[in-house]
C-alpha cells in the first residue's frame, strides 16, 4: 500500500507519512508516479544483480587462484578499476533505463518483500557460474590454449573478467525477457556508457600497463 499526497493538500504530518508528494492535483499524475517507482525500483534490483555477479565472480578465481598457485590473477589496483567501472559507468548504465508501461502491469511488492526475486536470483546465479567457469578455464589452461606466458595469461583473464561485467550489463538491462537487446535503439545513454567503458580498459590495458599490471 502506498499513500500518495497531493499539492494544495499538503501539510507536514500528512506529507512526512505520505510515500509519495505529488505536487499538483492531477489525478493522472498518480501513473506516472508510480511508473518510475518502479522504475526507480527496477533498476536498483539490476545494479544490486551486477554488482553480487562481479563480486561472486572476483572471490572465487582469486580464492582458486591462491589456493593452486599461491598468487592472484585480479590485483589490488585491477579490483578497484573494476569496481570503479561497475560503481560508476554501470550504475549510470542501468539507472538511465526508462520507464515502460509494462511497469504498471506489475503486482505491488510489499515493503517486506526482498528486493532479490526469484528470476533474478537464477539469472545471477547463471551468469555467475558462466563466468567462473571462462575465468577458471583460462586460469588451469590459458598458457596452452592462447600459447602465451604467464604475465600475458594474467592480464587476459582481467580483459574478460572486465568485458564479462560488460556482457552482463545487457542481460541484467532486460532481465525477464530473452531478446537482451530489445529497445536498446531507444536508450543512446546506455549505448554510449557501453561504448566508453570500453574505450577506457582500452586505455587502461595498452598506455597504463605498468600501473594495472597488465605489461606484455
Amino acid at each position: 500500500m502506498e499513500g500518495v499526497q497531493f499539492g494544495d493538500l499538503i501539510d507536514e504530518v500528512t506529507g512526512e507519512s505520505s510515500d509519495i508528494v505529488s505536487l499538483d492535483d492531477e489525478i493522472a499524475s498518480v501513473s506516472t508516479l508510480l511508473l518510475w517507482e518502479r522504475c526507480v525500483y527496477n533498476n536498483i534490483q539490476k545494479f544490486i544483480q551486477l554488482q553480487l555477479t562481479a563480486n561472486v565472480g572476483a572471490l572465487v578465481i582469486n580464492f582458486n587462484a591462491v589456493v593452486t598457485s599461491s598468487a592472484v590473477h585480479l590485483t589490488a589496483v585491477q579490483l578497484l578499476w573494476m569496481n570503479l567501472i561497475m560503481d560508476t559507468l554501470g550504475s549510470l548504465a542501468l539507472a538511465t533505463e526508462r520507464p515502460t508501461k509494462e511497469l504498471l502491469n506489475k503486482p505491488t511488492e510489499g515493503r517486506v518483500e526482498p528486493v532479490q526475486m526469484n528470476i533474478m536470483l537464477r539469472n545471477l546465479f547463471a551468469l555467475a557460474v558462466f563466468q567462473i567457469i571462462v575465468l577458471l578455464t583460462f586460469h588451469f589452461n590459458g598458457k596452452v590454449i592462447l600459447n602465451v606466458e604467464e604475465r600475458v595469461k594474467n592480464a587476459i583473464i582481467f580483459n574478460i573478467f572486465v568485458l564479462c561485467q560488460v556482457f552482463n550489463e545487457f542481460n541484467f538491462r532486460k532481465p525477464k525477457t530473452r531478446n537482451i537487446f530489445n529497445g536498446i535503439h531507444k536508450n543512446k545513454m546506455f549505448v554510449g556508457i557501453i561504448g566508453i567503458t570500453i574505450i577506457f580498459e582500452i586505455v587502461m590495458v595498452k598506455f597504463l600497463e605498468i600501473f594495472s599490471d597488465t605489461r606484455r
